[in-house]
């Protein structure tokens, strides 16, 4: 019996480790798409793995490599339904310097993990001209307490893809926000009533901040709207403004008793607004034909028919096609002079239209249902339109072709005969007898019970009414519970320090280390000061252990909290290159301290 044990433990056993080894290796290169010339940037490899050896990375011609390769293996843990997961990988850092502009690429680098050798992903890396600001100024912005934002750090530029054009061409204005500063979020956008245009949306699917060189200077920009416009009269036609609300994150430095200062940060909301655009509209060429449609840009236009030899009383259909570019929205339905002794029904129009930056291109499709109700030979005209072609800045005129159809004689009692068309229910039939209304016996009964009186009836009024009073005993308690400050401080310090903790995470993978010191830092002051309901002038590292033993908090816990203070204010101001390992640290320690002190402080 044990011996089975034993080989049923083996097989368990073997058969993780083969799904261990069997795990899908990935080794992926990191870098920024777009740099600036003389600025340093980290070229990162990662691989899922923490049996990486003998990386070989190209031969980097067009960067200068300054540092690195620095290496570190991380672990992440995940926890899904009560059962923990750990994945390790390892990264390698290098911090490379871009010395001239232009477009370059970084090829594929090598590892080996168990013998197998693995390729990583090409880069091809953008490199802008350097910031016209002074190396001076952007370092005394640095070490400033707090960043005044200025509209030269965030500002929104309206952009036509052409100032000059003729009637109902169509333009695309585009709105980009510009940005040097930590934006968080730009929200409440209004734009202008564009008088004397037709505007149309046009998707927005840029989903990441890009870098862009304007005027000299370095800023991340982002799309915020495209809209085609449409200008509907000549002249100079103003575009007023657009607005919205960016929200930014700042950084002030307080002053904690009894140790240096250290940097919060607030989010700060400000409105921006753009500038206003002027379009110039020249007008189309007098005299406009009479069967202008109004659209300017370019089309093409077709026609078909189903068929051109019928019965009488037999349906068929003649459809055209008009293809082309611009506001093809203005294109109205061509009437077609069909013959009189041909019955004739609405035309079926099928828009098949898609937006991009010149304006609408698709196809417009117009389907006509005529029935030939006599025999003979009857003729069907063309049909013309005319546009303004912009590449010849001239009208041109389109024309279908015309058709003969014959018509034979058919049956006396012949019913129209309409295949899958929309208004087929339009069609008439001819000799048919009249259908007469079905009659009968109609099968009433009276109602047996009357609703009112009833105890379903008094319940309603008296269930609406209970459940107002104990709404009403609810939200009592709830304004009671939030006139007490020191309690509500109290219920919210845990998730007050756990939303720091969630952003210092964020800081810790990015390796970015006096971000994150800084988050732990105001997570342990601002939770001990909301737990305790003390102000963070009253607390100081000397009174730490004294304010919590006040709140029968175990001395073990006290130093616990004391030390991490002590380390995290260390390593925040230590001039040496961050640790990773220490990093991960400390934030554990901050995340098992508040935990203990959540138990233990009521």
């Amino acid at each position: 019996m044990c011996n089975i044990k034993k080989i049923y433990l083996s097989t368990i056993i073997l058969s993780f480790a083969s799904l261990v080894a069997a795990q899908d290796i990935e080794f992926v290169a990191k870098a920024n798409k777009t740099v600036a010339s003389g600025e340093s940037f980290q070229l990162q490899y990662l691989i899922n793995s923490a049996n990486a050896e003998k990386l070989q990375i190209p031969n980097i011609t067009d960067f200068d490599v300054v540092a690195g390769p620095s290496s570190y293996t991380q672990t992440s843990f995940e926890f899904i339904g009560g059962k923990s997961k750990s994945a390790m990988s390892t990264i390698y850092t290098y911090v490379l310097v871009a010395q001239k502009e232009g477009n370059f690429s970084i090829a594929p680098a090598t590892v080996t993990v168990e013998g197998k050798q693995y390729k990583s992903n090409p880069l091809s890396i953008k490199v802008l001209p350097p910031n016209s600001r002074a190396p001076q100024e952007r370092q005394q912005q640095a070490e400033s307490n707090s960043i005044q934002i200025t509209g030269e750090d965030i500002f929104i530029r309206p952009i036509l893809s052409k100032t000059t054009v003729k009637e109902q061409e169509m333009v695309l204005l585009t709105y980009k926000l510009y940005y040097t500063v930590n934006l968080i979020d730009a929200r409440d956008a209004k734009f202008p009533d564009f008088k004397g245009l037709m505007t149309y949306d046009v998707e927005n699917r840029q989903n990441a901040p890009d870098v862009e060189n304007y005027n000299g200077k370095n800023y991340y920009s982002i799309v915020m709207a495209q809209k085609l416009i449409a200008p509907q009269r000549t002249g100079k036609i103003d575009i007023s403004p657009m607005s919205c609300t960016v929200v930014v994150r700042v950084r002030n430095s307080i002053r904690v008793p009894t140790f240096s200062n250290y940097s919060m940060y607030q989010d700060v909301k400000k409105k921006v607004v753009s500038s206003a655009v002027l379009l110039d509209v020249m007008p189309l060429p007098q005299p406009k034909p009479e069967n202008f449609c109004g659209v300017v840009g370019s089309m093409s236009m077709t026609s078909e028919i189903s068929s051109t030899t019928l019965t009488q009383n037999s349906s068929a259909t003649l459809k055209i096609n008009i293809n082309g570019t611009g506001n093809l929205k203005l294109i109205g339905t061509p009437k077609i002079p069909f013959p009189s002794d041909i019955e004739t029904y609405d035309p079926k129009v099928t828009n098949n239209f898609s937006v991009n930056s010149s304006g609408f291109s698709g196809r417009k499709s117009i389907e006509y249902l005529f029935i030939p109700r006599h025999q003979g030979k009857w003729e069907i005209p063309e049909i013309s339109l005319s546009y303004f072609d912009l590449a010849s800045n001239s009208y041109k005129t389109l024309s279908t072709q015309s058709y003969t159809l014959n018509v034979e004689k058919g049956t006396g009692n012949q019913a129209a005969e309409v295949s899958n068309y929309t208004e087929q229910e339009k069609v008439k039939q001819l000799a048919s007898d009249i259908r007469y209304i079905k009659t009968g016996d109609l099968n009433i009964e009276p109602m047996q019970k009357v609703f009112m009186g009833t105890l379903p009836f008094y319940l309603m009024y008296l269930i609406p009414l209970l459940a107002a009073v104990l709404l009403g005993l609810f939200f009592h308690k709830q304004i009671k519970n939030s006139a007490d400050i020191a309690m509500m401080k109290n219920k919210k310090a845990n998730r007050v320090a756990k939303t720091r903790l969630k952003t210092a995470e964020k800081h810790l993978k990015a390796n970015q280390k006096e971000l994150f010191y800084d988050e732990v830092l105001s997570a342990l002051w601002l939770y001990l000061s909301d737990k305790l309901n003390l102000t963070l002038s009253s607390l100081s590292k000397e009174n730490v252990s004294e304010k919590l033993l006040e709140h029968n908090v175990e001395m073990q816990i006290s130093e616990e909290f004391l030390s991490l203070l002590k380390n995290s204010e260390f390593e925040r101001y230590t001039p040496l290159i961050a640790s990773q390992s220490a990093m991960d640290k400390i934030y554990f320690d901050a995340v098992a301290v508040i935990e203990k002190l959540e138990k233990n402080v009521k």
